[in-house]
């Protein structure tokens, strides 16, 4: 089996994202290591044992390569990545009391209710709460 182990969300500032990730959005430091010459290694992950094998590892957007994929997809208001929430209202109203920017509130769009949020550095992040379906 092959699974998702990590995977990445480049940003401005390392440091400014590990803030916003952790202490906003509330996901848990998995890894922090200094490299040396202002290089950070971080990742995050789900709180209390939810996920433990996949981490969300947070990268300097600045390279040649990422900077413009990134700048595009903001610019165009795509989200970079995607989170699931429990309870999508639950999560905007919290957010907006620590004065998250959301650019817009949930909605629903196919089978889920999303929402879209600035994440501070550089990223749309959108959080989606599947619709239930009926039993069938």
């Amino acid at each position: 089996m092959i699974k998702v182990a990590m995977t990445n969300v480049f940003v401005d500032d390392v440091a400014k994202a590990h803030a916003f990730y952790t202490d906003v959005l509330g996901f848990e430091t998995r890894t922090n290591l200094d490299l040396g010459g202002g290089t950070l290694f971080i990742t995050v992950g789900a709180p209390d044992g939810a996920q433990p094998d996949l981490q969300l590892l947070l990268e300097p957007g600045d390279s040649p390569i990422a900077e413009p994929y990134r700048r595009a997809l903001y610019e165009a208001g795509i989200p970079a990545i995607v989170f699931s929430v429990d309870d999508i209202r639950a999560q905007y109203d919290r957010l907006r009391a620590l004065g998250v920017r959301f650019t817009h509130e949930p909605q629903q769009q196919g089978p889920v209710l999303a929402a879209v949020l600035d994440d501070t550095v550089g990223n749309y992040v959108q959080l989606a709460q599947p619709l239930e379906r009926p039993a069938g």
